[in-house]
């Protein structure tokens, strides 16, 4: 899994209130494309969620899985796989950093699939993925801003 796709988004918001929204994951059927449900499995002492499982609804994909956080202040969240269905790995990262008014907000992705799939597909996917999440945050943030 160490290929990876990479795109980036500038919002017109702090940083913490980027993250404030990443971090509220009840929220996400209501501005993630697809996104069905995610329900936070365990908290950290701070209250930021720790292990989400999520359900996901983008056609043709249908799959239910869990993944773990790994939270660094207002500046970066990365994330590892716990359990899929349809996934076999994920690696993930949103970077965040201070750009004019607002914030750079960087998706990184690693996806590896339990069916066969041609990296070349794979990575087309992971960009179509990123680039809908990083839309549907800028709007959801300056939305609640």
């Amino acid at each position: 899994m160490a290929e990876q796709t990479t795109s980036s988004i500038v919002i017109d918001a702090p940083a913490a209130q980027v993250m404030a929204v990443i971090a509220d994951f009840p929220a996400y059927p209501e501005w993630a494309q697809g996104m069905k449900k995610a329900d936070v499995v365990e908290e950290g002492p701070d209250g930021r969620a720790l292990t989400v499982h999520f359900e996901l609804e983008a056609a043709p994909i249908k799959d239910s899985y869990t993944l773990r956080y790994d939270w660094h202040g207002d500046s970066a969240v990365r994330w590892n796989l716990v359990e899929g269905k349809m996934l076999k790995a994920m690696q993930g990262a949103y970077e965040l950093r201070p750009s004019g008014e607002g914030t750079e907000v960087t998706y990184r992705l690693a996806v590896d699939l339990s069916i066969p799939m041609i990296g070349m597909l794979r990575r087309k996917a992971e960009k179509v993925i990123i680039d809908t999440a990083l839309k549907g945050l800028k709007k959801r943030v300056e939305s609640l801003a």
